[in-house]
């Protein structure tokens, strides 16, 4: 909330001047229409980006990373697509972070129970995963979190301690719900598009030009076309030499 807190008051104090100025010196009103776009601007960019950190705190990268390692994480399973991707991970000798949401693991209870079996992490990734995160009271944000904590813990026995908004999207509101909380919060620094690009070969373009040491890669677990990228990534980050591991490996947590 740092960052949120340092832009109003740049903010505040840039309205106070031009009101000022409007008074004093007659200088246009459009310079408050312009202040304002711009502070809107930028606190919608901070909402929908959550590697600048504006309102939480997440981690999207490990910075200096002098070891060829890297994080690939998946969103929004478990699903049928799962024991898939499990099985490329165990092919490469890889493991991975899994950010689940809670009504899919009542689904397939079964299916996390393996994905933590055979060593990968699990993350939180709210209850239902409501296109109306966004907009939700920060009480409401918080029983979102809750409910897939005990829906994880009750399915697993263990409690996670990693969380990823949906969408990626933060606000005051959910930072607030995530200040009652003890999670660390995962961004990422590699956005596959997995979600939208319907090609395998483009999706893995995409990462494969921004591969790096410390990098945390964006994938899900929902679909045909994720698990053929992921493939094709594994191939070549084997082939470069890179060691893949979860957020809690990389970040030595």
């Amino acid at each position: 909330m740092l960052r949120f807190k340092v832009i109003n008051s740049f903010g505040i104090l840039y309205f106070t001047a031009v009101v000022i100025l409007i008074y004093t010196h007659h200088i246009s009103a459009w310079w408050l229409v312009l202040g304002g776009l711009l502070w809107v601007g930028m606190l919608a960019w901070g909402a929908f980006d959550i590697r600048l950190n504006i309102f939480v705190k997440a981690i999207s990268s490990k910075r200096n990373e002098r070891q060829k390692r890297i994080a690939i994480t998946f969103d929004d399973g478990p699903t049928l697509f799962t024991p898939m991707v499990l099985e490329l991970l165990s092919k490469y000798n890889a493991k991975a972070t899994f950010f689940c949401i809670g009504n899919q693991v009542q689904q397939y209870p079964s299916i996390l129970q393996q994905t933590l079996a055979e060593g990968h992490l699990i993350g939180n990734h709210t209850q239902t995963h409501t296109t109306r995160m966004g907009f939700l009271s920060a009480d409401e944000v918080y029983q979102e979190i809750i409910l897939a904590e005990q829906t994880i813990q009750n399915t697993t026995g263990i409690r996670p301690m990693w969380y990823r908004p949906p969408f990626g999207v933060t606000n005051p509101k959910i930072a607030k719900a995530l200040s009652k909380t003890d999670y660390k919060i995962a961004g990422w620094n590699i956005r596959s598009l997995d979600t939208v690009i319907e090609k395998e070969q483009r999706i893995f373009e995409r990462i494969k030009h921004k591969i790096k040491p410390g990098a945390i890669i964006l994938l899900h677990d929902t679909t045909e076309r994720s698990v053929q990228a992921l493939e094709l990534l594994l191939i070549e980050l084997t082939k470069q030499g890179y060691e893949m591991v979860t957020l809690d490996e990389l970040l030595n947590h």
